[in-house]
């Protein structure tokens, strides 16, 4: 039997961060829930579909075939083979995502994809919907958030650290947009599962979140 690691929560919550440690510690595969969502945006945009055409989306979704590996440890994210591992993080992709992400159509070819992996592998995932709607018999399930203020405040240090100019008030604003789109979408809406364990990360280090985690993995 595998062992399932779910992570849910808000943008700019440090899943990623934090699932990519946990993983690494427990040997588990890590599975990039939000990458492959962002690669299916990154096709939408290529192929120039109308952002709030949810017809079109639907339609171009079934030619996009995504898969993750890894070489040497590190994670690589194939859309129609092609590595586009290093195209999936800006701000128009990752906005792309959010909206296309609530599409049925979308969500059904990739929850598929993610399930077959979790049922042959121990893994973690961290997404929106992971112990809600992806993985909900999983061994441990987490709810990671922090303050919209440090959210936004990590997003900034980040871009700022690849030289690229920002504004603090925009990106926060661009996360309210986001919980706002998340949280009330009518497809799997982000929300805590019931038997998630909250964990504020607001005034935690990555190390304290991860041992934290660790020992819930442990417990389960």
């Amino acid at each position: 039997m595998s062992f399932q690691i779910a992570i849910d929560g808000p943008a700019g919550a440090g899943k990623s961060t934090i699932a990519k440690a946990v993983s690494k510690k427990l040997g588990y595969i890590y599975v990039d829930t939000g990458a492959m969502y962002r690669a299916m945006a990154l096709y939408l945009l290529r192929q120039h579909v109308d952002v709030s055409d949810s017809s079109a989306i639907s339609a171009a979704a079934g030619n996009a075939d995504i898969t993750i590996s890894y070489v040497d440890g590190a994670q690589q994210v194939m859309l129609n083979g092609e590595n586009v591992t290093g195209l999936l993080r800006t701000e128009e992709v990752g906005n792309m995502a959010s909206v296309s992400s609530a599409n049925p159509d979308v969500r059904a070819k990739l929850v598929e994809l993610q399930q077959a992996l979790a049922a042959r592998e121990n893994v973690v995932m961290d997404g929106r919907d992971i112990g809600t709607c992806v993985l909900p018999k999983a061994d441990v399930k987490v709810y990671l958030t922090a303050s919209t203020q440090c959210r936004a405040k990590r997003r900034y240090d980040e871009l700022c650290a690849k030289g690229e100019s920002c504004d603090l008030d925009e990106i926060e604003a661009d996360i309210r947009d986001r919980d706002e789109r998340d949280m009330t979408r009518e497809v799997s809406p982000l929300r805590q599962a019931e038997d998630a364990v909250l964990v504020d990360s607001s005034d935690m280090s990555i190390e304290e979140v991860v041992a934290e985690i660790i020992s819930l993995a442990q417990k389960g």
